[in-house]
């Protein structure tokens, strides 16, 4: 239960705010509850309105990769204001932020920066479509790409956790030209590409999903995709806004050694303030205006605020060789959490690269969406509920990835551990 404070905001953001949140999943629905509201996040952790403070494993759903307020970002964002938070022009930031991105993802030739991953994916798509001259789209179910209309059909996070897996509004005609398959289907695949091959722009895909828990490609997978659309001129896209400088400096593409086409990304790259980007092949970017003739504008786009904040937290990262501090910081509650369950004599399912990780209520093998919805979720309820009450907050959604950043210590994760062998004990 939160506390008074929260609840009356909550009553009053009811009667102006839809549903009395700006993003659905923090409405609490999936977990029967209301959500709490914050006053203040600073390292690992958040404080609420009503003062209860919390050991944060959002991290503002990804781009937190530091912590909280860290005093590189803070003093970055406090510099440059002071000169302009918008200029409507290009600024030194833009050009610097994307050699970075560039020199750190394989696929990045050239890039374009948005104000979202939904703007990324959608002007990926679009890009696909004019480089290819083709309309037909193929995503996974279980993969969310932010709320495009022709996207956003049989989708994953918040489509899933507010119980709309399909949103009204979405005209038929849109939907009709993605064709949904389930992630990791070598044959629905290939039965697509039999038929209508020379008709596919563009497959779009998280390599990792990570918006129905955290899904891994069976062994071959992405290289089975990254052959077939090679062979009939399909655009491969990876949608790296949540693994992107998250699993790797270079994303999942670095990890697995597959090269996508074009890439979209966001969250770790603005340092939290909002951010979105998609490059890859000069030669399909090369079509984007103004020197091509795919459409695409944003009056915020690149702006110096988010620009310069990205790049203080992607060289503090490097700086302090953060994936190997997030790879011990993730290793040492993995194994915790394993001999939680072990101890308990629980056979759930927990996946992890880095520091992204999950826990699935279930003991069957998680390969995508449809294994998710076989879980436990009155028990991931009952888990969440003791794990707030005891100060711990991950996702109220099972459908959602847990994140780690620099600023959660080992006292952090032993405190967790411990809230975590309490609530096993009650599910």
């Amino acid at each position: 239960m939160v506390g008074p404070l929260s609840q009356k905001l909550f009553a009053k953001a009811k009667t102006v705010i839809p549903g009395g949140v700006n993003s659905p999943v923090r409405a609490f629905k999936n977990v029967d509850g209301d959500p709490f509201f914050v006053r203040r996040a600073q390292g690992s952790r958040i404080t609420d309105v009503d003062d209860k403070t919390y050991i944060d494993y959002i991290g503002t759903w990804g781009p937190a990769i530091l912590g909280h307020s860290p005093i590189q970002l803070t003093q970055t964002i406090h510099e440059v204001a002071k000169d302009g938070v918008s200029f409507g022009a290009p600024c030194p930031w833009e050009i610097e932020m994307a050699q970075t991105i560039v020199d750190w993802v394989p696929s990045v030739q050239k890039v374009r920066m948005t104000n979202s991953g939904t703007e990324a994916t959608m002007s990926a798509i679009r890009l696909a479509r004019g480089f290819t001259g083709r309309d037909k789209v193929i995503k996974f179910d279980g993969c969310y790409h932010g709320h495009v209309d022709h996207l956003l059909v049989a989708a994953g996070s918040g489509a899933l956790t507010h119980g709309e897996p399909d949103s009204a509004g979405v005209p038929k005609d849109f939907s009709n030209q993605t064709i949904v398959l389930p992630y990791n289907d070598f044959e629905a695949i290939q039965t697509v590409f039999d038929s209508i091959g020379d008709q596919v722009a563009a497959i779009i895909l998280e390599p990792f999903p990570a918006n129905a828990g955290f899904v891994f490609p069976r062994e071959g997978y992405l290289e089975f995709l990254r052959e077939i659309t090679t062979k009939h001129g399909t655009v491969l896209i990876f949608d790296e806004v949540m693994t992107g400088f998250r699993v790797a400096k270079g994303g999942v593409q670095e990890l697995v050694g597959v090269t996508p086409d074009l890439t979209c990304m966001g969250k770790v790259i603005g340092g939290g303030l909002p951010v979105g980007a998609f490059g890859g092949r000069a030669d399909i970017m090369d079509c984007v205006a103004p020197i091509g003739p795919v459409y695409q504008a944003g009056t915020l786009s690149g702006n110096p605020l988010a620009m310069a904040a990205g790049l203080a937290q992607l060289k503090a990262l490097e700086a302090a060789d953060g994936y190997n501090q997030l790879e011990k910081t993730g290793a040492r509650l993995e194994a915790g959490i394993r001999g939680l369950l072990k101890e308990n004599g629980l056979d759930f399912t927990f996946h992890r690269v880095g520091s992204m990780f999950c826990l699935f209520f279930t003991g069957k093998e998680i390969w995508n969406v449809n294994d998710v919805n076989g879980a436990d979720m009155e028990a991931f309820k009952r888990f969440f509920w003791a794990l707030l009450d005891d100060g711990v907050y991950i996702a109220p959604s099972p459908y959602e990835t847990g994140f780690i950043s620099l600023a959660h210590s080992t006292g952090d994760i032993d405190d967790t551990l411990d809230a975590m062998s309490k609530a096993f004990k009650v599910i």
